[in-house]
């Protein structure tokens, strides 16, 4: 989905990253908990589903794994998309914690 737009939305130690879906009212979301000034727990990720396989569950995780990495904080990925996304893309241990270093190739 090339025309989704991502935003942050955070109130005190809680935030969300939210995609509003092109065409639609409803909107895709990935919630968090800050613990720490450079650590989160993702909690949950949300796709209506009208919009499910579209890539956007993906796009917001993509998101949010740059974020952490342009911004410096670690990401607990407590929910079971992000945490199975992360299984997939070994490259975002520098992220993700609890996930082994990719091997030197």
């Amino acid at each position: 989905m090339t025309d989704l737009t991502i935003t942050l939305e955070e109130d005190g130690n809680k935030g969300r990253y939210v995609a509003p879906l092109p065409g639609s009212a409803e909107e895709a979301e990935m919630t968090y908990s800050r613990i720490s000034p450079s650590r989160i727990i993702v909690d949950h990720t949300g796709v209506p589903d009208a919009f499910k396989g579209m890539g956007v569950g993906k796009a917001l995780a993509l998101h949010i794994i740059s974020e952490a990495r342009t911004k410096g904080f670690t990401i607990v990925p407590l929910c079971p998309f992000l945490k199975a996304q992360a299984d997939r893309n070994p490259d975002w241990s520098d992220v993700i914690e609890g996930m082994a270093a990719p091997a030197a190739g």
